[in-house]
């Protein structure tokens, strides 16, 4: 099966997915640069690059089974691979930013107390 093959809704959706996947990642990256925090930022790039991961990885998921014309699974084991570390990575950023904030807390004096 030639590229020519597919059929016209398996490409309307595969362009669909891939489209809404950037414009997911797009978002979520763009709240990396809007959002005023460390947890906030972490909380809308995690989403978004997660969503829109999701996404393209579904367009390549059709289009390539369409043009095995058989079920493609590698795509699947990159969902299982990105569902299971992504969160992991997220919940490591948010324990270090917790910990650095409380460490950054502790070495600021109290008010009416002499550091000497």
């Amino acid at each position: 099966m030639t590229m020519d093959e597919i059929p016209f809704w398996a490409d309307l959706l595969g362009s669909l997915l891939l489209i809404s996947g950037g414009l997911l990642t797009l978002i979520g990256s763009l709240g990396l640069l809007r959002l005023p925090n460390l947890f906030a930022r972490m909380h809308g790039v995690t989403l978004g690059n997660t969503l829109g991961l999701g996404c393209v990885l579904l367009a390549s998921i059709l289009i390539a089974s369409i043009h095995a014309e058989r079920f493609v699974f590698q795509e699947v084991l990159i969902t299982l691979f990105m569902i299971s570390t992504s969160p992991v990575t997220t919940i490591l950023l948010m324990r270090s930013g917790i910990y650095r904030k409380r460490a950054d807390t502790e070495k600021e004096p109290v008010s009416g107390q002499d550091t000497n």
